[in-house]
Protein backbone atom coordinates (compact mmCIF):
# COMPACT_ATOMS: atom_id res chain seq x y z
CA UNK A 1 0.00 0.00 0.00
CA UNK A 2 1.30 3.34 -1.51
CA UNK A 3 0.83 6.15 1.02
CA UNK A 4 0.05 9.97 -0.69
CA UNK A 5 0.07 12.81 1.81
CA UNK A 6 -1.37 16.06 0.15
CA UNK A 7 0.10 19.73 1.09
CA UNK A 8 -3.19 20.66 0.09
CA UNK A 9 -4.53 20.45 3.51
CA UNK A 10 -1.19 21.17 5.46
CA UNK A 11 -0.38 24.82 6.82
CA UNK A 12 1.04 26.98 4.30
CA UNK A 13 2.75 29.02 6.57
CA UNK A 14 4.37 26.24 8.13
CA UNK A 15 5.22 24.02 4.54
CA UNK A 16 8.61 23.86 4.94
CA UNK A 17 8.09 22.18 8.58
CA UNK A 18 5.18 19.89 6.69
CA UNK A 19 7.54 18.88 3.81
CA UNK A 20 10.51 17.54 6.10
CA UNK A 21 7.72 15.88 8.53
CA UNK A 22 6.61 13.81 5.00
CA UNK A 23 10.31 13.22 4.25
CA UNK A 24 10.96 11.60 7.83
CA UNK A 25 7.57 9.69 7.81
CA UNK A 26 5.95 6.76 6.72
CA UNK A 27 4.60 8.12 3.67
CA UNK A 28 5.97 6.96 0.09
CA UNK A 29 5.02 10.00 -2.00
CA UNK A 30 4.19 13.47 -1.90
CA UNK A 31 0.94 14.32 -3.51
CA UNK A 32 0.55 17.53 -5.52
CA UNK A 33 -2.96 19.36 -5.98
CA UNK A 34 -2.85 21.60 -8.80
CA UNK A 35 -5.81 23.52 -9.62
CA UNK A 36 -6.65 26.37 -11.84
CA UNK A 37 -9.83 27.83 -10.80
CA UNK A 38 -11.58 26.83 -14.20
CA UNK A 39 -11.71 22.91 -14.61
CA UNK A 40 -12.27 23.06 -11.27
CA UNK A 41 -13.96 26.01 -8.68
CA UNK A 42 -10.51 26.76 -6.91
CA UNK A 43 -7.10 27.65 -7.23
CA UNK A 44 -4.32 25.87 -5.12
CA UNK A 45 -0.52 26.92 -6.57
CA UNK A 46 1.24 27.27 -9.11
CA UNK A 47 5.20 26.88 -10.40
CA UNK A 48 6.82 29.39 -8.10
CA UNK A 49 5.46 27.40 -4.89
CA UNK A 50 6.17 23.76 -6.64
CA UNK A 51 9.55 24.65 -7.27
CA UNK A 52 10.57 25.85 -3.61
CA UNK A 53 8.68 22.20 -2.25
CA UNK A 54 11.05 20.48 -5.15
CA UNK A 55 13.71 21.83 -3.70
CA UNK A 56 13.21 20.22 -0.43
CA UNK A 57 10.81 16.97 -1.32
CA UNK A 58 12.64 13.51 -0.74
CA UNK A 59 9.63 11.66 -1.69
CA UNK A 60 8.46 10.57 -5.43
CA UNK A 61 6.29 13.50 -6.65
CA UNK A 62 2.96 12.95 -7.61
CA UNK A 63 0.96 15.32 -9.45
CA UNK A 64 -2.56 15.43 -10.04
CA UNK A 65 -3.44 18.43 -12.65
CA UNK A 66 -7.43 19.83 -12.04
CA UNK A 67 -6.45 21.96 -14.86
CA UNK A 68 -8.13 22.48 -18.53
CA UNK A 69 -5.17 21.93 -20.94
CA UNK A 70 -2.62 20.30 -19.00
CA UNK A 71 -0.53 19.20 -21.78
CA UNK A 72 0.72 23.04 -22.41
CA UNK A 73 2.71 22.21 -19.04
CA UNK A 74 3.92 18.53 -18.99
CA UNK A 75 7.64 19.69 -19.64
CA UNK A 76 7.42 21.97 -16.67
CA UNK A 77 6.41 19.11 -14.16
CA UNK A 78 8.97 17.13 -15.50
CA UNK A 79 11.28 19.64 -15.30
CA UNK A 80 9.95 20.33 -11.44
CA UNK A 81 11.27 16.67 -11.19
CA UNK A 82 7.59 14.71 -11.03
CA UNK A 83 7.55 11.57 -11.60
CA UNK A 84 3.89 10.85 -11.26
CA UNK A 85 1.46 12.51 -13.52
CA UNK A 86 -2.69 12.49 -13.65
CA UNK A 87 -4.90 14.17 -15.93
CA UNK A 88 -8.53 14.22 -15.51
CA UNK A 89 -10.69 11.84 -18.18
CA UNK A 90 -12.83 14.95 -18.31
CA UNK A 91 -10.40 17.93 -19.02
CA UNK A 92 -8.83 15.95 -21.54
CA UNK A 93 -10.72 16.11 -25.53
CA UNK A 94 -7.60 14.04 -26.89
CA UNK A 95 -6.69 11.71 -24.13
CA UNK A 96 -4.28 9.05 -25.66
CA UNK A 97 -2.21 11.72 -27.24
CA UNK A 98 -1.63 13.52 -23.89
CA UNK A 99 -0.71 10.00 -22.00
CA UNK A 100 1.61 9.66 -24.98
CA UNK A 101 2.82 13.15 -24.64
CA UNK A 102 3.52 12.26 -20.30
CA UNK A 103 4.97 8.71 -21.18
CA UNK A 104 7.60 10.42 -24.27
CA UNK A 105 8.46 13.42 -21.18
CA UNK A 106 9.62 10.19 -18.75
CA UNK A 107 6.96 10.25 -15.94
CA UNK A 108 4.69 7.81 -15.10
CA UNK A 109 1.07 8.50 -15.85
CA UNK A 110 -2.53 8.26 -14.54
CA UNK A 111 -5.73 9.30 -15.82
CA UNK A 112 -8.10 10.76 -13.07
CA UNK A 113 -11.52 10.61 -12.91
CA UNK A 114 -14.34 12.05 -10.90
CA UNK A 115 -17.29 10.85 -8.72
CA UNK A 116 -19.72 10.90 -11.75
CA UNK A 117 -17.73 9.44 -14.33
CA UNK A 118 -17.91 5.42 -14.34
CA UNK A 119 -14.42 3.29 -14.93
CA UNK A 120 -15.53 1.79 -18.13
CA UNK A 121 -14.78 4.49 -20.22
CA UNK A 122 -11.47 4.00 -19.74
CA UNK A 123 -11.71 0.67 -21.57
CA UNK A 124 -9.88 1.77 -24.50
CA UNK A 125 -6.47 2.81 -22.63
CA UNK A 126 -6.03 1.48 -19.31
CA UNK A 127 -2.97 -0.96 -20.70
CA UNK A 128 -1.13 2.52 -21.67
CA UNK A 129 -1.73 4.24 -17.72
CA UNK A 130 0.52 3.19 -14.92
CA UNK A 131 -2.43 4.06 -12.61
CA UNK A 132 -5.76 5.47 -12.19
CA UNK A 133 -7.14 7.96 -9.84
CA UNK A 134 -10.52 7.43 -8.82
CA UNK A 135 -12.33 10.58 -7.20
CA UNK A 136 -14.04 9.81 -3.93
CA UNK A 137 -14.89 13.48 -3.22
CA UNK A 138 -15.82 15.96 -5.71
CA UNK A 139 -12.56 17.18 -7.20
CA UNK A 140 -11.78 21.00 -5.64
CA UNK A 141 -11.46 21.27 -2.11
CA UNK A 142 -9.91 19.18 0.61
CA UNK A 143 -11.91 18.00 3.77
CA UNK A 144 -15.39 16.59 1.73
CA UNK A 145 -17.12 13.63 2.80
CA UNK A 146 -15.98 9.96 1.31
CA UNK A 147 -18.73 9.41 -1.19
CA UNK A 148 -19.50 5.62 -0.65
CA UNK A 149 -20.02 4.08 -4.28
CA UNK A 150 -16.20 4.75 -4.82
CA UNK A 151 -15.54 1.33 -3.15
CA UNK A 152 -18.01 -0.22 -5.68
CA UNK A 153 -15.80 1.56 -8.38
CA UNK A 154 -12.82 0.34 -6.60
CA UNK A 155 -13.70 -2.99 -7.45
CA UNK A 156 -14.99 -2.66 -10.74
CA UNK A 157 -11.61 -1.44 -11.83
CA UNK A 158 -9.68 -3.77 -10.08
CA UNK A 159 -11.90 -6.75 -11.80
CA UNK A 160 -11.53 -5.08 -15.01
CA UNK A 161 -7.28 -4.94 -14.08
CA UNK A 162 -7.37 -8.72 -13.01
CA UNK A 163 -9.40 -9.80 -15.97
CA UNK A 164 -6.92 -8.90 -18.47
CA UNK A 165 -3.75 -9.62 -16.48
CA UNK A 166 -2.86 -5.37 -16.33
CA UNK A 167 -0.32 -3.99 -13.49
CA UNK A 168 -2.44 -1.08 -13.64
CA UNK A 169 -2.10 0.62 -9.98
CA UNK A 170 -5.47 1.98 -8.60
CA UNK A 171 -5.08 5.60 -6.62
CA UNK A 172 -8.18 7.15 -4.51
CA UNK A 173 -8.63 10.63 -3.30
CA UNK A 174 -10.76 12.05 -1.21
CA UNK A 175 -12.22 11.97 2.53
CA UNK A 176 -9.72 8.81 3.56
CA UNK A 177 -9.30 8.15 7.10
CA UNK A 178 -8.48 4.67 8.95
CA UNK A 179 -12.33 3.76 8.16
CA UNK A 180 -12.30 4.49 4.58
CA UNK A 181 -8.44 3.48 3.73
CA UNK A 182 -9.78 0.09 4.71
CA UNK A 183 -12.59 -0.15 2.96
CA UNK A 184 -10.36 0.92 -0.09
CA UNK A 185 -8.24 -1.01 0.34
CA UNK A 186 -10.28 -4.22 0.61
CA UNK A 187 -11.60 -3.12 -2.64
CA UNK A 188 -8.52 -3.33 -4.05
CA UNK A 189 -6.96 0.54 -4.37
CA UNK A 190 -3.12 0.28 -3.92
CA UNK A 191 -2.43 3.84 -3.50
CA UNK A 192 -4.04 6.46 -0.44
CA UNK A 193 -3.81 10.14 -0.96
CA UNK A 194 -4.60 11.76 2.63
CA UNK A 195 -4.87 14.91 3.65
CA UNK A 196 -7.19 16.36 6.74
CA UNK A 197 -6.97 13.16 8.49
CA UNK A 198 -3.08 13.29 8.43
CA UNK A 199 -3.03 17.03 8.92
CA UNK A 200 -4.90 18.04 11.17
CA UNK A 201 -3.81 15.99 13.91
CA UNK A 202 -1.58 17.12 16.63
CA UNK A 203 1.43 14.99 15.36
CA UNK A 204 0.91 14.21 11.52
CA UNK A 205 3.67 12.00 11.62
CA UNK A 206 2.95 9.26 14.25
CA UNK A 207 -0.70 8.84 12.20
CA UNK A 208 1.15 8.45 8.90
CA UNK A 209 2.60 5.73 10.77
CA UNK A 210 -0.32 4.49 11.97
CA UNK A 211 -2.24 4.29 8.81
CA UNK A 212 0.94 2.66 6.89
CA UNK A 213 0.76 0.27 9.73
CA UNK A 214 -2.94 -0.56 10.09
CA UNK A 215 -3.99 -0.31 6.21
CA UNK A 216 -1.30 -2.92 5.18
Amino acid sequence: MILAPSILSADFLRLGETIEIINRSEADWLHLDVMDGVFVPNLSFGFPLLKQVAKVAKKPMDAHLMIVEPQKFITQFRDLGVRFLSVHYEACTHLHGIVRQIKDAGMKVGVVLNPHTPVEVLSDILDELDYVLIMSVNPGFGGQRFIPRSVDKVQRLKAIINQRKLKTLIEVDGGINLETGKLIIDAGADILVVGNSIFKTSNPEEMLQQMKTSLK
